[in-house]
Formats: structure tokens, sequence, C-alpha cells
């Protein structure tokens, strides 16, 4: 059985204290920012009126004359606080503008692409030059998808979505997209960027839950790449399954007869799709997966099964063999996706060697994962190749994203950056 990352329900980023009301006046009619007591322009204090006579209508006043108060510094003040209750006003609709996002208060939606495209066509680069046919790079092949920007980072990357029409798989799904900041740095111009492909567990369905900045595996990346233990990798994030994991029915990231093919989906459409609009790494040196719970598996499943295009994979609190109800009748294929057997006939095979990076939690929800995961490593992995393997123990660690990203950074990033290749030229 699949377990879904407790609480990984995708909330739209909302900056903290932003108000989801817009401003509005207090009881008296008066807009809030407005100092208490101030009154409309043309009144003196506690209502006297500014008109030469004696106050009340009464007789004249035998005293003393006063100097007439500086009226013009008074109107100044006026007109001050005015405009700064106007400022404030536009201020705070300009924050409901934007946290509702509508325009022009919110560049989400809009057109965002990454990099040039080939000025030469296919296999070019972006002055229009031939690229040179020992290149370890592959420049975009086009034809460029059209993206939107879903939400911008501090640093001014955009994280962006596309719907993708996989052409080998039929299935059509959104895929999400991020670059650091350093493909777009003059000095890797010329330079192919690895991929990791990231799988949320659960139904993965509409959205993927990685695409979300409050689980910061964006900024963890540029943080580590900028410790020196990760290469600054690009992101795809598609679409788990077809459709919602309704009572148990999810499809294993598989080709399961009969059914939408995501196995296909998620290792040839999405990687054609990062291929057709950035700079990649020819060889699989430059390509990998993560994915935690369904996702750990589907990746681990996709790296073992397709070891002449996938190099490695950080696989968190991982399903070990497919347990889709949707393979009853279909044992053939079923075994043919178990990453039990897969990793047999690697091995049999003397490889190519691929490198999986395993977490989990001590403190996970299936009581079996941890043992089903010790027991794989035992049985097919270490470090004698051709699987090799590492485990990442996290004490006190749930079933869940929020537990499996810092400490990615303890070693899994590590493990597979240390066999990947990128930025390559």
């Amino acid at each position: 059985m699949s377990y879904a990352p407790e609480g990984q329900q995708y909330q739209p980023y909302r900056p903290e204290g932003r108000s989801a009301q817009p401003p509005q006046g207090d009881r008296y009619g008066r807009p809030y920012g407005q100092p208490h007591g101030q009154q409309p322009y043309g009144e003196g204090p506690y209502g006297e009126q500014h008109h030469g006579g004696p106050p009340y209508g009464g007789p004249p006043q035998h005293h003393e004359e006063q100097p007439e108060p500086p009226r013009r510094r008074s109107r100044a003040k006026r007109w001050l606080i005015a405009g700064v209750s106007v400022l404030a006003l536009a201020g705070a609709a300009a924050g409901v503008m934007a946290h509702f996002e509508i325009p022009p208060f919110t560049d989400k939606g809009s057109a965002v692409s990454f990099g040039k495209p080939p000025a030469g066509g296919k296999g070019s680069g972006q002055d229009g030059s031939q690229q040179p046919a020992n290149s370890k790079m592959l420049m975009p092949t086009g034809p460029a998808a059209e993206f939107k920007n879903a939400m911008t980072l501090p640093d001014g990357t955009h994280v962006a979505v596309t719907t993708l029409d996989g052409k080998k798989s039929g299935f059509k799904g959104k895929v999400w997209v991020w670059a650091p900041k350093e493909y777009d740095d003059p000095k890797f111009a010329k330079s192919g960027f690895p991929v990791l492909i990231a799988l949320p567990g659960g139904a993965g369905y509409p959205s993927n839950y990685w695409m979300g900045t409050d689980l910061g595996l964006q900024t963890s990346i540029s943080k580590w790449y900028a410790e020196g233990k990760s290469k600054p990798f690009l992101l795809a994030m598609p679409v788990l399954n077809p459709g919602p994991d309704d009572k148990g029915v999810y499809w294993d990231g598989s080709d399961i007869p009969g059914q939408p093919k995501m196995g296909t989906w998620l290792t040839e459409d999405v990687p054609d799709l990062m291929k057709a609009n950035f700079r990649t790494v020819k060889s699989r040196d430059g390509w990998a997966f993560m994915g935690s719970s369904t996702g750990g598996f589907a990746g681990m499943k996709a790296v073992l099964k397709h070891p002449d295009k996938f190099k490695a994979v950080i696989a968190s609190g991982p399903d070990i063999v497919p347990d889709s109800s949707l393979w009853k009748g279909h044992d053939k294929e079923k075994a043919e996706n178990n990453p039990e057997l897969l990793a047999k006939q690697l091995i049999e095979r003397k490889g190519p060697d691929v490198y999986i990076a395993f977490q989990v939690g001590d403190n996970e929800s299936n009581k079996k994962t941890l043992p089903d995961v010790q027991k794989f490593v035992a049985t097919y992995g270490g470090d004698k190749g051709p699987v090799h393997t590492s485990l990442r123990v996290i004490p006190g660690g749930q079933h869940n994203a929020k537990t499996y990203v810092p400490n990615m950074g303890e070693g899994p990033i590590q493990y597979i950056s240390k066999v990947m290749e990128g930025p390559v030229e």
C-alpha cells in the first residue's frame, strides 16, 4: 500500500501577515489609518468654526487681541496627513491585490523563458554555430514549450508550469520546472545542466507538491550547491498519476495494461520536455530522480528499469514492490516493474552501475518501511555494485516531505552528486 506523506497538500503561498480581507472603515465610516480625532478640513478643535465672530453667537468679547494662528501651516499639515492616509490605503489595496494575485500586482501567470532559444535550430549553439560533436552538453532541441510563472522565489528565479501532451505515453498533464540562478550566469552560457525529476507521494495529481516553495526544495538546492554539497540541478516536477488516488487506486508510475502509460510519461515524455527547453547533459550521468513514498518507489524503479538513461535516485520512505490493485491479472508486467527483480537482473548483467540514496524516518507511519528498505540494501545493495546504495535513518523522522527535504542535505544529495556530471560543456 502506498502512503501519502502527511500534511503535504499544497497551499498557495501567502506572505505572512497579509489579510485575506480588504481594508474597511471603522463604525463611524472613517478609513482605518486616519488619526483618531482628526477633523474634516475647515473645522477647528471641538467643532468651532473659524469665521472671526464670537463663539456661539454671543456678544462681543472684550479681551486682548491674539495673533491669528498660521492657517497656511495648519492647512499644509492637514494635506500632509491626508496624503499619508491615501498612500497607506493605496499600499494596503496593493497588498490585497497581490495577495489575491490580481495583475499588475503579481507576475503569476506571465510568460517565462529559460535562457535563449537556439538560433540555428537543433544541435546548434546560441550564436548559430554548430555544437561540437564531442560536447557533453545537449543544446535545447525544441520545440519550445509555453511556460507560465507559478511563483517567483526571493532570488528572482521562477517555478514555471506547462501542460505537456506526451507524444510517447499519450498522457497529457502538467509539469512544473525550475532552473537555479546559475543557469543564466554568463559563465555557464555554454554548459549543460543535470536534471532531477522530483516525484511526490500520494496521488501526485492534479499538482506536484515539490513545486511549492513551502517545502524549500528549490532554495535548498541553491544552498547546497553554494556549500559544495550538490549539483545545480534543473528540476522537473510532473504529475505522478493520471487522476486522484481514489480508494487505493494508483498507478505505480508504471505502464499497467489498459491504463495510462505513466511509466513512459515519467521516463520518456518528461525528459524529452527538459531536453527540448534546456541545456542538458547528453549522457545518463546528468539524469536522476528523487521522490517520497510512492514517488520514491517510482523513481527507484525507473532507474533500475532504465539504467541506460538514468544514473541515480534519492528514494525517501519508498515502497519496495509494486502494489497497485490495477496489476490484477497482469502478473508478467507487474514483475517487470518490481525493483527487487530489476535489481537482481542488473546484478546478473553486471551493470551498468546505478546509485540509490535511501532515507527513512524511524517513526514512519508504515512500520514496515524501514525493515523493507534495510532488507533491500542487505540483499542487493551496499557499495560493491552495480546496485550501489546508501541509507540514512532519520531519528524521529516521519513519513512526510518536511522530514525528507532537510535531511537530503545531510548525505543523500552529496551521494548522488558525486557520481553525476554537470555543468558540462
